[in-house]
């Protein structure tokens, strides 16, 4: 196992190392916080056949959105 240090941004984010991000082929990475640890997983969304495309935890402060909101991302998503 390799480790490095890493400090977050003034905003929160930490950058994985770009060596690291090559060895997958994917720029999605899942999250989980376990017991005071956080685990850092590739994830593959294409193999998922699903999208993640509104995040109430994460994506505009916390806060839902409108069902036109969620519509037009939809659409957007349809649309490519």
């Amino acid at each position: 196992m390799t480790a490095k240090i890493s400090k977050c941004t003034p905003k929160g984010q930490i950058t994985l190392p770009k060596d690291w991000r090559n060895q997958f082929n994917t720029d999605s990475f899942m999250i989980k916080y376990d017991q005071k640890q956080l685990i850092i997983t590739p994830v593959d969304l294409a193999g998922l056949h699903e999208e993640v495309i509104f995040d109430a935890k994460s994506d505009n402060n916390g806060k839902g959105i409108s069902v036109d909101e969620m519509i037009k991302s939809l659409k957007k998503i349809k649309n490519g």
